[in-house]
């Protein structure tokens, strides 16, 4: 039979409009950042383009998904090879992909962190590894911070401690909220592993470059949710990214998650750590950001980066803890997609032959500093955080009471930054934290456009 290969045409913008309104759900509808929606025609490496072929530096990655660059050669063609051989194989299955991913993909991780289970997306990621975490203990309530984003299933939204991403249907019950230990905004500040520090004194006293003593406050919260809440201390895990992402880049004071790993241990607990946005080297010193807390979790989870977009993701564990699901049957249709496992096994190597760990470390660390030079000129700045190129800029009122600028100014310096040719995320409670997290390819002269964009935005707001 004769084949045929027919070009779809380019919908205008009024004909996605129109179908937007009509078939689109309203959250989605919502989820559109700009006045004026952007119609992205396509995209390579850190550049995206509107269908006028105005080009934009993506700064947002995708929200921390576009890892080595959009439509990067060298993925794009592991994905056409292996679709020309087999799609879909599910696990009943042996296939080559999937086995040579699992492989490749634990040999990048520390300790006895080496069973992999491929699913699809980060809330299905985080959603399993609370299903492993209550089988394996025998407990059943789950701790994780205020302010954190781990998913919207209807389970990850109980275990998600953002108010703004709450539906008001009923959640799952058994998750406990601990206090943010936030080095800018909580209530002992503290220091944090970032090439710069708030500027705000941390309530800890002798603190080391290892740890600070606020966190034992901090904790102490935590252990607060054992004593009072949990029955008989009893708890199945504790949950925590590696720096908050949605919640605004928000890092802990050092030592915090050591310690807090080691109560919920004893306290029959696991630890998971949530590298959905931290991982595959974006912050630069380590390949899991979870390493530079000093500490090996129990269960990673992992998705976003870890296939360059395509839909993918992971939970990583070891042997002990990964038996405890052997008791009765559990599937995943599409987890270990034989497209998504040659997708994301390109992505390993593409961080490996181009060093972008390392890039990310030496790029990173120079645009936090310039940044922070902005903040110094600019009273609206009130914050600059991060590692790697994994960075956030707090916008205030007023840096003395830290009071987030409002909805409507962070709006128009949106706006105008993408005008400028930048595309940048929001994040935090308020909305009032501009994220930056770029495709791990972004050059130096990427930065030096970007900043001094940033720069002149900010001071006509100032």
């Amino acid at each position: 039979m004769r084949s045929t290969r027919v070009l779809r045409q380019a919908l205008s913008v009024e004909e996605l409009n129109k179908i937007r309104v009509a078939n689109l759900h309203p959250s989605i509808r919502k989820g559109t950042h700009f006045k004026e929606p952007l119609v992205v025609k396509n995209a390579y490496m850190q550049y995206i383009y509107d269908t006028s072929g105005k080009r934009y530096l993506d700064l947002l990655g995708g929200i921390v998904t576009v890892s080595v660059g959009h439509c990067h050669p060298k993925v794009n063609d592991a994905l056409f090879q292996q679709a020309k051989n087999l799609w879909h194989s599910a696990n009943i299955h042996l296939n080559s992909p999937v086995h040579e991913y699992a492989a490749k993909l634990a040999a990048t991780l520390p300790g006895d962190l080496k069973v992999v289970y491929p699913v699809n997306s980060g809330s299905e990621a985080n959603d399993l590894a609370v299903l492993m975490a209550r089988v394996v203990t025998g407990n059943f309530d789950i701790i994780s911070l205020r302010n954190g984003y781990h998913g919207m299933s209807p389970i990850t939204m109980g275990l998600t401690g953002h108010s703004t991403w709450k539906q008001t249907a009923p959640h799952y019950f058994g998750f406990h909220h601990t206090m943010l230990p936030d080095c800018y905004n909580g209530l002992w500040a503290g220091c944090r592993d970032s090439p710069v520090q708030p500027d705000r004194k941390c309530e800890g006293s002798n603190c080391t470059s290892t740890h600070c003593t606020s966190a034992d406050k901090y904790v102490q919260q935590l252990q607060e949710i054992f004593m009072y809440t949990l029955p008989q201390k009893k708890v199945a895990g504790f949950f925590i990214e590696s720096i908050q992402g949605v919640g605004g880049v928000v890092q802990y004071p050092k030592g915090y998650v050591k310690k807090a790993f080691e109560l919920v241990r004893q306290n029959g607990g696991v630890c998971v750590s949530d590298e959905v946005q931290t991982g595959f080297g974006r912050t630069g010193d380590s390949f899991w950001h979870f390493q530079d807390h000093g500490v090996i979790p129990d269960i990673v989870t992992m998705a976003k980066g870890i296939a360059n977009g395509f839909p993918m993701a992971a939970v990583v564990t070891t042997p002990k803890i990964a038996e405890c699901l052997t008791g009765a049957a559990h599937f995943n249709t599409f987890g270990g997609n034989p497209m998504g496992c040659a997708v994301a096994s390109a992505v390993l190597d593409v961080i490996q032959e181009e060093k972008l760990q390392e890039h990310c470390k030496t790029l990173g660390t120079y645009m936090i500093h310039e940044l922070n030079k902005i903040r110094e000129e600019v009273p609206i700045v009130g914050d600059v955080r991060g590692k790697g190129l994994m960075i956030g800029i707090e916008m205030v009122k007023s840096k003395e009471t830290r009071e987030a600028l409002p909805a409507d100014k962070m709006a128009e310096i949106f706006e105008d930054l993408k005008n400028g040719g930048l595309i940048v995320g929001r994040g935090g409670f308020f909305g009032n934290t501009f994220r930056l997290s770029p495709p791990m390819c972004i050059q130096k002269q990427d930065v030096d456009s970007a900043l001094e964009t940033i720069r002149q935005v900010f001071k006509k707001y100032a």
